[in-house]
């Protein structure tokens, strides 16, 4: 029998807690592979149970934070002390609620491939399932539950219990005794020896205690007083006993028979002659080390011998005795079986537990879960303003940088190429300059060209517009607009630019003070003939580039 004795709490350093206290990860020796350094605890290194994420990205199991938590004030995370002293910040302080669940990492490790590390057992598997194989294992050392102090292989408990447990004790209710599972079986009271031997007389004491009780051959079958010869292992002696019934009971009429007949040849010996009596073999209940015979069995209903007068007397204190001996076997087997339920039952009530507190624990991660997607909801909203905040710092910006305010603008187009195949093929029709102002306080306006024409100098000519814009200080302004502009088509060699100019026409909603954003534009529909524009003797274009400027006209 596996067994060895369990520390006692001398034996425990001090330093740590025990492992009721403080259960830690799973060991990494159980897994097939090698596991990744993120499965890993940063306090016990082994693999997370229950892994928590802390602040500080390093992750923990759940009882070892709540244990380092508890013995340490203000604690600080082992892992950034190792990586940089001079980095720690608040972020590193450990705290339970400052943790949340890796469910991501957590469902990774119930993966893992993993197997059982106890001697003699070979069951391999997943993480998930790991726990479970550990509460059924038959080869996990447990340890007794009556507190003898013995670690036992979980299915050699019951042997344990009936044959090598101190605590597992039965009382004698003849000479009111405590003996153990194995002493009980093998006891056998001197008030009913004294009986056997005034029975016989010719027959030694110790051959009427051998005969009587047969003695338990541990390498043998218990049936070997009475003839039979099997030899083997325990679990070989149990499947035969159960397969052997019928030579068992043959062996055990024969002997019974051999008994009667050598209890009548002493009877006649010392007597002489007897008056004839039957003695009829009825109700000889007989257990024989555990095979129980049912009182009533009636084992020869034919044989009848004549041999002790009053034998009914005797008979009824033969089949006491072997009623008592059934039920006080009957009560042992009762008592191992009581105490193998409370196992049982124990470990049931462990798992109910385990599993409530499994069931409390996904509550309180599913609650964390949804106050992380509201957190992650609401960032995401502020996200989008703020996205939307830049966009609008980012145009104020370019138009700060781009913007004049002295009538003069100088407008750079480049892609011109790409810009005009765009315009052809209806894509980008039209282009619109960043808005610049007549002055500090004046006029808003911007141009507007056409590099594939519009109206009447559609897909010949390049056309260009004049935009009035709706301005921050138009109340102040004189309306309608009435100043003199100027379009400049700049040559990059400086030979011949191309210049057109117009006077507002003051009938003309284009120039009235805007309603909307812009007005309707006006300008130059046939401004320059595409033609000329592409033609390699001008410098219109140059690099893919082309530059417009706007004169407006201010005194």
């Amino acid at each position: 029998m596996a067994e060895k004795t369990t520390r006692g709490p001398q034996d425990v350093p001090s330093s740590s807690p025990d492992e009721n206290e403080f259960p830690f990860g799973y060991p990494t020796n159980i897994c097939e592979d090698v596991p990744d350094q993120k499965y890993l605890c940063s306090n016990c290194n082994n693999i997370l149970k229950k892994a928590l994420q802390t602040l500080c990205g390093h992750r923990y199991c759940s009882a070892c934070l709540s244990w380092i938590v508890r013995n340490n004030k203000n604690a600080i995370c082992q892992k950034c002390k190792e990586e940089d002293p001079s980095t720690l910040s608040e972020e590193s302080l450990l705290a339970e609620e400052r943790a949340f669940g890796d469910a991501a990492i957590n469902k990774e490790i119930s993966e893992l491939k993993v197997h059982c590390v106890t001697l003699g057992c070979s069951w391999s598997g997943i993480m998930k399932n790991f726990e479970e194989h550990q509460s059924l294992c038959e080869y996990a050392l447990i340890p007794c539950h009556t507190g003898c102090g013995h670690m036992v292989m979980r299915k050699k408990l019951a042997d344990h219990l009936e044959n090598g447990c101190v605590n597992n004790v039965t009382m004698c209710q003849k000479c009111k005794r405590s003996l153990s599972s194995s002493e009980y079986q093998e006891h056998s009271c001197e008030g009913n020896l004294c009986k056997e031997q005034k029975c016989v007389q010719t027959e030694t004491p110790s051959k009427e205690k051998n005969r009587s009780t047969p003695v338990i051959n541990k390498d043998g079958c218990r049936f070997s007083e009475v003839g039979c010869s099997f030899r083997g292992s325990k679990e070989k002696i149990k499947e035969h006993e159960k397969t052997a019934v019928g030579a068992h009971m043959l062996l055990l009429l024969q002997h019974i028979k051999q008994l009667k007949a050598s209890l009548c040849s002493a009877a006649k010996a010392a007597n002489g002659s007897i008056p004839q009596s039957e003695l009829n073999v009825n109700g000889a209940g007989k257990s024989i080390s555990g095979l129980q015979v049912p009182v009533g069995l009636e084992i020869n209903g034919d044989l009848e011998v004549d041999c002790f007068p009053g034998s009914s007397e005797d008979e009824s204190v033969l089949q006491q005795l072997v009623r008592e001996k059934v039920i006080s076997e009957l009560e042992n087997k009762l008592h191992v079986f009581e105490n193998i339920v409370a196992v049982l039952n124990k470990e049931v009530e462990t798992s109910n537990l385990e599993i409530t507190a499994f069931r409390r624990q996904s509550e309180l991660d599913q609650n964390i879960i949804r106050g992380l997607e509201l957190k992650i909801a609401e960032l995401h909203r502020c996200l989008t303003q703020k996205d939307a905040g830049l966009s609008s710092l980012h145009k104020s910006l370019l138009f700060s940088e781009q913007a004049s305010y002295d009538g003069v603008f100088l407008w750079k187009i480049t892609d011109v190429g790409r810009k005009l195949q765009d315009s052809v093929t209806g894509r980008t029709v039209s282009l619109y300059s960043p808005a610049f102002y007549t002055a500090k306080y004046g006029y808003k306006v911007c141009l507007r060209v056409y590099l594939n024409g519009d109206g009447t100098g559609k897909g010949t000519h390049v056309s260009l517009f004049f935009v009035v814009m709706k301005g921050d200080y138009d109340a102040l302004l004189p309306w309608p607009f009435r100043h003199k502009v100027t379009f400049m088509l700049l040559d990059q060699n400086n030979r011949e630019h191309i210049i057109d100019a117009f006077r507002p026409d003051l009938t003309s909603a284009s120039f009235q003070r805007p309603v909307n954003d812009m007005n309707v534009a006006s300008g130059c529909p046939m401004f320059l003939p595409l033609s000329k524009l592409q033609s390699p003797k001008y410098a219109y274009v140059k690099e893919d580039t082309l530059f417009l400027k706007c004169i407006i006209e201010t005194n």
